[in-house]
């Protein structure tokens, strides 16, 4: 600072050289404006004028806290660089969704419902197998995106939720599923089409603040699953301001007057957050076609991609949401296109608590309703998206990735003042066709429940909550539903599995199938899995099976008991014959048990390994299994 000159003067200089009047500025935030840049001056004009004086009211004389005021700043530029059109964008937004919402705005006025077109697939059928087939050959040109910015904390599991175990037979966890799946998909899409180049599959994982260290730790402890580090990218998602009142005030930290209160924004910023990384340009121009969305803890999803993506393909969907049947009024949204009286027109997710409503609104006296198949005609949206790439980059290249938001806040009473606590806005990946013209191609593929869905997000004590013969959505029906897909796979292709039994575990009765697992390699598709089982193979209720290899062949096999095989690419190994042993028996556990780690004690159970047989074979060559 220039001898002679007072803080005072250095401030006017300061602000006569950024041609701003700041007559009605609050006098703490005048005082102390020789701690910032120009170019947070420039924000803190900008946040004035969006009415948010409050922000400064309570600063101190200058030479107290100022490290404190200096990391506010900081906060309020990272929190404006990280929202597309920045903070001004984002208050002007909130105050007219939260003047919808105190109005109580439908946001479906003007809409009339109706039934979307789509693919229903049944597996195994040649319509299946023709569209598994497209599939696999289409996946050499796919990106992968897993949305994982969640902790466990709701299952009663205080990990990140990728690590928890898919299923406990082998305890491999959600994360390794998915990479292994992926590296599945990449070597057979190469062999499917005589592909001599390497084409490696990239992977994209959006990550939170709650969960990007732990995700990295655990790629990095597990050498990535097989995958090149190379292949895989990591994108942060920041959080959002809350907001404290309907006039859109960013709300201060309770515990720190100098620092905004912040909660997470949704996985709706996959998108903002791909089109700023630069990847979707790079893709493009390495010949990919499609982007796949997927969700982080459904164990059950890859056996409904390669036909979800076949779909895609064949019928050349811009946007294909992947769905299951659904009964009327069922708790999950159903996939529905939206006519507007302007004659504008979308196919979008409409939440179940919303879509009869809407039906009963616009001439369907009954609402949602079952159709002659029992379910209802709008498919239920399991949150898993194929986009096309090309007009993926062009819808992101006008709307810079921003998605329309919603706004949830939790009124104190029924004059919608004043909120319980600050609300925030958030915005959800399956919003994405909101903006698109009607010229866009959305679709969407049904595939059975039992083969395409088993998310595990409720705790055990929720999930025992739940009404019979609703889906529990627990780590108990989630690791369970592994075993009834594969046994029902096994099934279709020619294997007698004996029928299930009924048991209760963590307060829930659930369908306990023989505990069969593969790992992806062994069979991607049902055209790959039919042909490695030949001959009259059976398997009892109480067997396990752990299929560790690409060339295990079941042929003629009996097995009673627990079988696991662990082979090397190249070794090709013929099973068959009758096995039986003691086996590996389920052994109950109670969930408030602390003796036994807690991803056992969510699921009420644990594998008790009585006896088995294992064989390792380490070595290519052609070998046989026949006790």
């Amino acid at each position: 600072m220039a001898s002679g000159l007072t803080t005072a003067d250095s401030t006017a200089k300061l602000l006569s050289d950024l041609k701003i009047d700041a007559g009605d500025w609050p006098p703490s935030l005048v005082k102390n404006l020789h701690l910032l840049s120009p170019d947070q001056i420039q924000l803190g004009k900008m946040l004035l004028e969006m009415g948010q004086r409050h922000l400064f009211q309570h600063w101190a004389e200058p030479g107290v806290d100022d490290d404190q005021k200096k990391a506010f700043f900081t906060q309020l530029s990272k929190l404006n660089s990280s929202y597309p059109g920045g903070l001004a964008s984002y208050i002007k937004t909130a105050r007219e969704l939260l003047a919808d919402s105190k109005a109580g705005k439908n946001p479906y006025d003007g809409f009339t419902p109706s039934v979307p077109t789509g693919e229903v697939l049944s597996l195994g059928d040649d319509n299946f197998i023709r569209f598994e087939d497209v599939g696999v050959k289409e996946a050499k040109n796919t990106a992968f995106v897993l949305v994982a910015g969640g902790l466990g904390e709701r299952l009663g599991y205080n990990g990140i939720k990728v690590a928890l175990p898919a299923e406990t037979t082998t305890g491999t966890c959600f994360l390794q599923l998915y990479i292994e799946s992926i590296l599945a998909l990449q070597e057979a899409s190469i062999r499917l089409t005589q592909g001599t180049c390497q084409k490696e599959i990239p992977f994209v994982i959006m990550t939170s603040d709650d969960t990007h260290t732990p995700t990295v730790d655990l790629l990095e402890s597990n050498s990535y699953f097989g995958m090149k580090p190379s292949q895989v990218k990591l994108l942060k998602q920041e959080k959002v301001a809350c907001l404290d009142d309907n006039d859109a005030r960013l709300a201060l930290d309770p515990h720190n007057k100098y620092k905004i209160q912040t909660k997470p924004h949704g996985h709706g910023d996959i998108h903002s957050l791909l089109y700023s990384s630069g990847l979707l340009n790079v893709w493009h121009d390495s010949g990919l076609r499609w982007v796949i969305f997927f969700q982080d803890t459904n164990g059950l999803l890859f056996k409904a991609i390669p036909a979800s993506l076949g779909a895609s393909a064949i019928k050349e969907y811009h946007v294909n949401s992947l769905a299951v049947p659904r009964k009327a009024k069922e708790a999950i949204g159903g996939i529905t296109k939206l006519t507007h009286s302007d004659g504008r027109s979308m196919v979008i997710n409409v939440e179940y608590n919303q879509l009869d409503p809407l039906l009963r609104a616009t001439g369907h006296p009954d609402g949602d309703v079952n159709c002659e198949t029992g379910y209802s005609p709008f498919p239920g949206n399991i949150n898993q998206l194929i986009l096309e790439l090309g007009p993926y980059i062009k819808e992101l290249t006008k709307t810079g990735g921003a998605i329309k938001e919603f706004v949830n806040p939790k009124y104190k009473d029924a004059s919608k003042t004043s909120f319980k606590s600050s609300t925030r806005l958030e915005c959800m990946m399956q919003d994405y066709p909101k903006t698109l013209p009607p010229s866009a191609r959305v679709g969407f593929t049904v595939m059975d429940t039992w083969l395409a869905y088993a998310p595990v997000k409720n705790n055990p004590e929720d999930a025992a909550k739940v009404p019979k013969g609703n889906p529990y959505h627990s780590a108990t029906s989630g690791e369970m539903a592994i075993y009834r897909a594969n046994s029902l796979i096994l099934k279709k292709a020619g294997v007698q599995v004996e029928d299930p039994v009924q048991q209760v575990f963590n307060g829930q009765e659930v369908e306990v199938w023989p505990r069969v697992t593969w790992k992806p390699k062994w069979g991607i598709t049902f055209a790959e899995i039919k042909s490695k089982v030949s001959g009259s193979c059976s398997i009892s209720q109480r067997s396990t099976m752990a299929l560790k290899g690409r060339d295990i062949f079941l042929e003629n096999l009996t097995l009673d008991g627990a079988l696991i095989i662990n082979s090397t690419d190249g070794a090709e190994v013929k099973v068959g014959g009758s096995i039986k042993n003691k086996g590996w028996l389920i052994e109950r556990i109670d969930y408030k048990d602390t003796a036994f780690p807690e991803e056992l004690r969510i699921r009420g159970f644990r594998m008790e390994k009585k006896e088995q047989l294992e064989e390792t074979y380490s070595q290519p060559g052609k070998y046989t299994l026949k006790p």
